[in-house]
């Protein structure tokens, strides 16, 4: 496969014209000439952080706090799920799943409720698509060793002690919430050593000083912290002590496009554009040990392409800000994969 046009090459998204030549699911070559650059090749998106499982509960809810919509057990949409068939379960999470991969998104970070039955139920939705759900089963060890890791709620909701031993032992990922409401878990979040902390909105100086030292990754969702009344996350200072990712959150209350994500961190946070889109791309796939998100000789061809010429994005000056601030749905012509790149 060969693709031409405008490319963000490498970590600093630096726009060139040129050619990409793509062989067995890999970048083999980057040729830089002058093209007619009608198209934009970006990497595509990792979205570090979603709940689709409740995905038969969209915009459910009005007017609950966090805690009443989704705090185990019997948060709103827990109570939903457990009344759901899982035919039900499993064809809106497929859903949300093609929804993510025809928006420029090649895998998905997921705390997936229901322990074992979550787990294997969501590896049921993801079969044959073009979109691999990096799972972190919740609510058991025995989920965790069924997925890649284990996805804790919050240190405030139980004891994670053994699953984060286990999770160890196994060599997986353990990720959990923290600060999400107050700053009453964080510490305690932080003593698990996990591979990363979402969210992070309440955070004290001890905090930050503590997650700097141990190099501790944050995964940001602000229109989910937005829409649920918690506060906005520190992303200014987050940027500044750590690495940080971005993610949609829970699918019952946002779609789960980092086009819109990243729109809405451009807007409300005094940091540059090309820092957003390290957040929606190779930021999230370093967390999970993935080349994703970087356009790069010998790198994975994860691939999104997008119209230069739509309605929309004609006469972008800044290609990147353009991807970041305006680019949606409508733009993306494909979305590529490693394991598609050749078709």
């Amino acid at each position: 496969m060969e693709l031409t046009g405008t490319i963000l090459h490498g970590r600093s998204f630096d726009p060139i014209e040129g050619r990409i030549h793509i062989e067995d699911g890999d970048i083999v070559a980057i040729e830089e000439r002058t093209v007619d650059a009608d198209r934009l090749i970006a990497p595509a998106f990792v979205n570090a952080h979603t709940h689709i499982g409740d995905s038969i509960a969209k915009e459910a809810g009005e007017g609950l706090d966090l805690e009443a919509l989704v705090a185990p057990p019997d948060g709103l949409k827990h109570r939903l799920l457990r009344a759901a068939d899982p035919e039900t379960i499993v064809k809106a999470m497929r859903q949300t799943l093609r929804f993510m991969q025809t928006g420029g998104t090649v895998t998905t970070i997921e705390f997936r409720e229901g322990g074992v039955t979550g787990v294997t139920q969501l590896k049921e939705a993801a079969t044959g698509l073009e979109i691999d759900p990096v799972i972190l089963g919740r609510e058991s060890i025995a989920a965790m060793e069924q997925a890649d890791g284990f996805g804790a709620s919050g240190a405030n909701d139980a004891d994670f002690t053994e699953e984060r031993a286990a999770t160890a032992a196994a060599g997986k990922i353990f990720g959990i919430h923290a600060g999400e409401v107050d700053t009453s878990d964080v510490d305690a979040a932080l003593d698990l050593a996990p591979e990363f902390i979402v969210h992070g909105v309440h955070l004290a100086e001890r905090h930050f000083e503590r997650i700097a030292t141990e190099e501790v990754p944050i995964v940001v969702c602000p229109r989910s912290n937005a829409a649920t009344g918690v506060g906005l996350p520190p992303v200014e200072r987050q940027v500044e002590t750590t690495t940080v990712a971005l993610g949609t959150d829970n699918v019952m209350m946002n779609e789960p496009s980092m086009y819109r994500e990243m729109a809405f961190t451009a807007d409300l946070f005094d940091i540059p554009t090309r820092e957003v889109l390290a957040m929606a791309t190779y930021r999230g796939a370093d967390l999970i040990g993935a080349d994703y998100g970087v356009i790069k000789s010998g790198r994975p061809a994860a691939l999104q392409v997008l119209d230069l010429g739509s309605d929309n994005l004609a006469h972008v000056q800044d290609p990147v800000r353009g991807l970041v601030r305006r680019a949606g749905r409508s733009d993306l012509i494909r979305t590529i994969r490693p394991s598609t790149a050749d078709d």
